[in-house]
């Protein structure tokens, strides 16, 4: 049901090597690098102009949501090549915030849900860039962190845009702080490229909401949604900008679109649907797990980013499901069940699939059973929420268009 893509994702180097075009041309263009990952791999920031008041936007903080790599290219040759965008700012773009985990991550051109997974890769949370300082004492982040705060405590920007997606679903804004007039150019630019609009998020559950899909963080000290969830939004390196007066916006766009996500009716029994998707999500977590302790005795000596990835994400299970039996629904409609819906297939699926890639280098004899429930659980997904392909281009350019709103109405606000 789903569609080749007309573009692949690019890599890491490919967008470097465009980068590097880019800052060999005439114009001022300039590409360093600032930091190194854990396997020695570069990261990189291309600057365009050189203005003390600075956007800085942030790509491949997820190595699962190759959407950035392409975006940032498409800005950086826009705010190049049209002065206007440049005026008394100046723009830096990091290429990619985590190489190591995109080296890993190996879906080009996904056909299908399933093509995804096979080739899927998410770091488990202390391994994250962004993340880690939520879950990590100031003494263990990793060095993609340490580049990333690095770049922010240079540049002081009054806006960090940091690029993600899903890969099936809507489109919507999280912001550490409101930027008025944002919502409007948000909503056009996802109207005008067919892209649906997320209003239950169940990555921002309880935030308030500036516009349909621009959810604006609750301050530190607010409770959390979901309690037993060991990241919090507010200690990562989306907050680091405010030290400087600055504020984040993180930009997601889907692979994948469904149109179940934006329903803002009210949802029939939105307590008894979340205690149904609580049991669901137990019972994958715990069908992944009966495969990974049948194997284990096998993968003794194994380890990996890989399997880390896939027993932390098994991990989070049973205590997400008891949040979502025990507290009271955040949200009351048909949109928010839905993207609780989504995320409860997505958890045990991915950990799946990661488990499965592991199993296929080893050899396993667990590998062929695991695959078939991948692939079942990646048709069933794409069946429930009516998967449509979104074009790259489209992706890219709702993307660029975000920020480029992001940027202007932050700096009104800014004053």
């Amino acid at each position: 049901m789903s569609v080749l893509p007309e573009l692949r994702y690019p890599t890491v180097t490919e967008v470097v090597s465009a980068a590097r075009a880019l800052a060999a041309g005439p114009g001022p263009c300039a590409l360093r690098r600032v930091g190194v990952s854990r396997a020695g791999r570069p990261l990189h920031l291309l600057s365009v102009g050189r203005a003390p008041t600075a956007v800085l936007v942030v790509a491949g903080a997820h190595a699962n949501e190759p959407t950035g790599g392409p975006t940032v290219l498409a800005l950086a040759e826009r705010v190049l090549y049209d002065r206007s965008l440049r005026s008394g700012v100046s723009w830096h773009f990091l290429l990619c915030a985590d190489p190591d985990g995109a080296s890993l991550f190996d879906a080009p051109a996904p056909r299908s849900l399933f093509d995804y997974h096979l080739g899927f890769f998410r770091p488990a949370g202390p391994e994250q860039p962004e993340w880690a300082p939520s879950v990590l004492p100031p003494d263990r982040l990793p060095p993609e962190t340490l580049a990333l705060t690095g770049v922010i405590d240079e540049l002081r920007p009054y806006l960090q845009a940091t690029l993600h997606g899903t890969d099936l679903g809507g489109s919507w804004v999280q912001l550490t702080e409101e930027v008025p007039g944002l919502a409007g150019p948000f909503a056009r630019s996802a109207t005008e490229l067919n892209i649906p609009v997320e209003t239950g998020a169940s990555d921002a559950a309880g935030w308030p909401a500036s516009g349909p899909g621009v959810h604006v963080m609750p301050p530190l000290g607010a409770g959390a949604a979901y309690p037993s969830m060991p990241d919090d939004a507010r200690h990562s390196t989306w907050h680091h900008v405010h030290r400087y007066g600055g504020l984040t916006a993180v930009v997601e766009v889907p692979m994948w679109a469904s149109d179940l996500v934006d329903d803002p009716v009210p949802h029939p029994a939105p307590a008894a649907a979340m205690r149904r998707l609580a049991e669901r999500l137990v019972r994958d977590g715990a069908a992944v797990e009966d495969v990974l302790t049948e194997a284990g005795p096998r993968l003794e000596g194994v380890g990996g980013p890989l399997l880390r990835a896939a027993r932390w994400a098994l991990e989070l299970v049973p205590g997400l499901a008891d949040d979502w039996v025990r507290t009271v629904p955040a949200d009351d409609t048909r949109a928010y069940i839905g993207s609780v819906d989504a995320f409860g297939r997505r958890l045990p699926l991915r950990a799946a699939a990661m488990l499965l890639r592991v199993l296929r280098a080893t050899g396993d004899r667990a590998a062929p059973e695991l695959e078939r429930l991948v692939a079942s659980w990646s048709d069933s997904f794409e069946q429930r929420f009516r998967a449509r392909w979104v074009p790259l281009e489209h992706q890219v350019e709702h993307q660029a268009r975000t920020v480029l709103a992001a940027a202007v109405h932050a700096r009104d606000r800014a004053g």
